[in-house]
């Protein structure tokens, strides 16, 4: 637990590798309610990989990933009910409407969505009115809208996000800030990773780790 009274997630010493290259080692930071870690790098410093690593579908070459205090290898079940990834993949069901996706992923997440919920969701992202359209019909913005819009149904504390600004214009661009910076500002974390500049330079909370490509 934190100082603040809530989980807290630690990363320590972290060492990764791929194929036979180090893309990493030594990484270290703690991420506090209410803090947003941006992960920044050129491709192929392993951003996304650090990423998996934190959610955990990668083991590192060394180091530990704690929540709560302890390994999130020894506490599997909460940390996945803690957090909410998105990745590249918009990881929705295609024949199903963007409403249909949101009950799902709440569903799997062990927690229920009326239709008020789910409506307040997509309002929020900007979908008002394609509620019931198959996401196969959207557009590349609007099914990435769909898809963190998921994350305030699933109730998840940490979010880690990557790329989250992809394919969304001006307007989705800033609702992804202030979606971020609200939920960091309710006492939820956040970690990223983005090649385009946020509007999030004016929080105290935000902690900047530099990958390099290793030569």
């Amino acid at each position: 637990m934190s100082e603040r009274g809530g989980p807290r997630l630690e990363v320590r010493d972290l060492a990764v590798w791929r194929d036979d290259r180090e893309l990493f080692h030594g990484l270290s930071f703690t991420l506090e309610p209410g803090a947003i870690a941006h992960i920044e790098g050129p491709n192929g410093a392993g951003k996304t990989t650090l990423l998996r690593l934190l959610c955990g579908l990668l083991q590192p070459a060394a180091g530990e990933i704690r929540w709560a205090g302890r390994p999130i290898t020894e506490n599997a079940g909460d940390y996945a009910r803690a957090r909410g990834y998105v990745g590249h993949s918009d990881a929705l069901k295609l024949d199903l409407t963007a409403s249909e996706n949101l009950q799902v992923a709440a569903a799997l997440a062990g927690r229920s969505a009326d239709a008020s919920a789910t409506q307040a969701a997509l309002d929020h992202a900007g979908l008002r009115g394609f509620e019931d359209v198959p996401v196969r019909q959207l557009s590349a913005g609007q099914r990435r809208r769909a898809s963190l819009a998921r994350l305030q149904l699933q109730g998840a504390l940490l979010w880690i996000l990557d790329e989250p600004l992809t394919a969304l214009d001006v307007s989705g661009r800033a609702w992804v800030e202030s979606t971020v910076a609200g939920h960091a500002e309710a006492g939820g974390m956040v970690v990223l990773t983005t090649h385009q500049p946020m509007a999030l330079a004016q929080r105290r909370t935000v902690t900047r780790i530099a990958l390099e490509v290793a030569a």
